[in-house]
């Protein structure tokens, strides 16, 4: 088991095999943990050099438990002891760990199905120098997740999205929608502006060059914030259908009043840094309003819920 203060700077990858680090951030992620650890480190996931869990503050039992099979299994690293630092630098904790030429994050409530990892890097070894791709993220219904797919988040696609505007003019609103998972699922792998950050393959070098996930978000649109930054400096985002992650959203035993006010903060952060200027002005007024209105909304509903059934569910 390592301490953060072990984790100095990114690993050397010029030398590397082409294999995958994967990288886990698990803060009170549940018995689902266990079955995402499994399904990485599977025979038949051959591409992965290591998984590398980063233990935001687990319970003392499941960090003993993680020690103890870290210290079994040699692909598995541990490193604890930081508390709960957030996931954007939780992410890149594990990444400046990672020894892979390719890093994969990888939510810890989302199981790849058998043979995910070789597939991801058949896929890889055809994209060139500089990308991300992404999978076919899936509810435990089988169901495509919402995010899975989606459009740039802009002050249009976040109007739309917060208000289903879409519903009142179809024609002319619904190519504004943030999320694409009710759209034909395209046949081939496929360039795409967004992706979900419940799996998230990149070379290591491009994510270090990128300045690694942004982290002055604490939960919740780092992914978004991530793939603006690599669709700005032209570096391409796939998706492939033929990858499926099941995303077992919810898994974490966190207050979800304080959820909602991380993705409250990480929504109006992200219109902060990216979209500034006297010309947005009309835009963001109503939509940070909206991003307001959404958070009561929200939080109204979590105290509904607890006071009816005493359940403390979030998504990481």
């Amino acid at each position: 088991m390592l301490n953060l203060q072990e984790i100095t700077e990114p690993s050397r990858h010029g030398d590397l095999p082409e294999g995958i680090s994967v990288v886990m951030v698990s803060y009170w992620t549940g018995p689902v943990l266990s079955e995402a650890i499994e399904a990485v480190l599977a025979p038949e996931q051959a591409a992965v050099v290591e998984l590398i869990v980063v233990d935001n503050g687990n319970p003392p039992a499941v960090t003993r438990e993680l020690a103890q099979r870290a210290g079994e299994e040699a692909r598995l690293t541990l490193i604890s002891g930081h508390g709960n630092v957030g996931f954007a630098r939780g992410c890149n904790i594990g990444a400046r760990r990672a020894r892979g030429r390719y890093l994969l994050l990888l939510n810890p409530d989302c199981r790849l199905s058998p043979g995910a990892l070789p597939a991801l890097l058949a896929e890889a070894e055809s994209l060139g120098h500089d990308w991300m791709l992404g999978c076919r993220v899936l509810n435990p219904d089988g169901s495509d997740q919402r995010g899975s797919r989606r459009a740039l988040l802009t002050p249009y696609t976040a109007l739309v999205e917060t208000f289903r505007l879409d519903r009142l003019a179809p024609g002319l609103l619904r190519r504004y929608r943030l999320n694409c998972h009710d759209s034909p699922l395209p046949a081939e792998t496929s360039c795409v502006p967004a992706i979900s950050g419940a799996c998230m393959m990149l070379p290591a070098a491009t994510f270090h060059a990128a300045g690694g996930m942004d982290e002055g978000y604490f939960l919740h649109v780092d992914d978004l914030d991530l793939c603006f930054r690599l669709h700005r400096t032209g570096i391409p985002i796939y998706f492939t259908p033929h990858v499926e992650a099941i995303h077992h959203a919810g898994s974490s035993r966190i207050n979800p009043v304080q959820v909602e006010w991380h993705k409250m903060r990480g929504f109006l952060r992200y219109f902060r840094v990216h979209y500034h200027g006297l010309r947005w002005l009309p835009v963001l007024g109503p939509l940070a309003a909206g991003i307001l209105f959404r958070f009561v909304v929200k939080v109204i509903q979590s105290l509904f819920h607890q006071a009816r059934h005493g359940t403390h569910d979030a998504r990481r």
